[in-house]
């Protein structure tokens, strides 16, 4: 399955022979037809990157084969050849989409040129649609949020190891954000203007995952009618993002190691191998370590996966980066939904804080999301939010404040010094979220003379 393939129509012997000698030369593979109806098999069955066509054929001429070529893959660059005298049909050609006409008394410089150029311009307008895709994507598509130590010491990280093209397997428990930091590395990396591609190791069966990573060639098993592109192929250039890699089976595991090894793929059923060009970043839920010792994931690739290790801490503990995730997704849903602004009560804020997020940022989005959809106020409430955040025990790892043995002013004093710890003194966030003005919270502080000097973070009083 090269990387180029170029089918030629033509009803002349000599002219065919001489087209796949002249193209062959170039390291094309050229597949050669002496009709338009045996082409158009060919084409419906097989990819290929460039379609040369005479004008005048017997049966099916130039003009329909463009006509049927486009209905099939409009992306496919149809170069029709032609003599003097049919100069102006050529030219119609081209007005109804043909890449561009050919004289057959052209140099051969002039041949590879332009089906050089053919290929070129096939490539820069996919190129161009997948980067419209991924700039729809993006326009859209929240970055990593966080300003905890932990999740600094990941953006550090993140920057250190970005410009480089070295493997990197990412750990992190499931709703973590392992792909948005992949997305993070690519965006800054050399190859940020190449595709990012991903897929998920676990969601597919191994034929099925097989087949995509890798391609296939046709007839390789029952319903592959054509040869089809593995995602290897379709990142060319770009990133390749393998989640949940811990899910692949052996046999999978042993072209994955070829891959980062040799930099090269054979597809399914095929004996050729395709060179590849990308940056894989892996991901992974599970305890490798211990898959290695039990056997369940090879430990070559395991150490070939883990050039760079990249922890990522779940939300339990990094608790202080739960105010701004919770601003972040108030906000975005709010206006993607049409929603007035809300807030959220101390109360709820205090669930949202103790809770132990077992499913991490992805949980702790979908409960705002659920929230907004629900509240038709401007505040959301404890009765607004799952169940499971209501029923936290006590025994959560943060502490609960509770109204036993306090009095009302010492309640409020707890409560305030509560919030203001959970934002690491923000007094302006903490002033927010508690319902009171900022300045009516230095006067509580210093009524309760607890106003935090010593120590107090650079711009806390923000």
């Amino acid at each position: 399955m090269p990387n180029e393939r170029i089918l030629v129509v033509e009803d002349e012997e000599g002219m065919r022979e001489f087209l796949k000698i002249l193209l062959g030369k170039e390291r094309y593979e050229v597949v050669v037809c002496s009709t338009g109806a045996e082409a158009l098999e060919r084409f419906k069955e097989e990819n290929f990157h460039v379609v040369i066509t005479d004008i005048k054929m017997p049966g099916m001429d130039g003009i329909e084969v463009l006509d049927a070529v486009k209905r099939i893959d409009p992306g496919v660059p149809v170069i029709i050849m032609t003599g003097h005298a049919s100069m102006e049909s050529a030219i119609a050609a081209v007005n109804k989409g043909a890449f561009a006409y050919l004289l057959k008394q052209a140099r051969n410089d002039e041949i590879r040129q332009l089906v050089k150029k053919a290929i070129e311009v096939r490539m820069l307008k996919r190129e161009n649609s997948f980067l419209k895709q991924e700039l729809k994507r993006k326009l859209s598509e929240r970055r990593i949020i966080g300003k905890s130590d932990k999740m600094r010491k990941v953006f550090e990280l993140i920057d250190k190891v970005a410009q480089t093209d070295s493997t990197i397997l990412i750990f992190g428990e499931s709703g973590t954000g392992k792909e948005l930091v992949a997305r993070e590395i690519h965006s800054k990396s050399n190859r940020a203007n190449g595709p990012f591609v991903s897929i998920n190791c676990g969601a597919l069966p191994e034929a099925l995952l097989e087949s995509e990573l890798f391609g296939h060639v046709r007839g390789s098993f029952t319903g592959a009618i054509r040869d089809k592109e593995g995602l290897f192929a379709v990142a060319k250039g770009g990133t390749f993002f393998l989640d949940e890699v811990g899910e692949t089976s052996p046999a999978i595991q042993v072209k994955l190691l070829r891959v980062l090894q040799e930099r090269e793929i054979i597809p399914v059923g095929g004996v050729k191998p395709i060179k590849v060009d990308v940056r894989l970043i892996a991901a992974t839920n599970a305890n490798l370590e211990k898959d290695v010792e039990e056997g369940k994931f090879r430990a070559d690739l395991y150490y070939r996966l883990n050039v760079i290790p990249i922890h990522i801490p779940p939300l339990r503990e990094r608790r202080d980066d739960i105010p701004i995730l919770v601003d972040h997704f108030l906000k975005e849903y709010c206006e993607q939904r049409g929603k007035p602004a809300k807030t959220v009560s101390p109360e709820a804020f205090d669930l949202l804080m103790r809770y132990d997020w077992p499913g991490n940022v992805r949980e702790l989005e979908n409960a705002l999301e659920r929230a907004i959809i629900l509240q038709e106020g401007h505040m959301i409430k404890p009765e607004d939010l799952p169940e499971r955040l209501r029923s936290t025990a006590p025994g959560s790892k943060t502490s609960i404040i509770t109204a036993s043995n306090l009095t009302l002013d010492e309640l409020e004093r707890e409560y305030m010094l509560k919030v203001l710890e959970e934002t690491g003194w923000h007094k302006k966030r903490a002033a927010a979220i508690l319902g009171i003005n900022t300045s009516t919270l230095y006067r509580k502080l210093q009524r309760y003379g607890c106003d935090r000097k010593i120590g107090e973070p650079v711009g806390s009083a923000k």
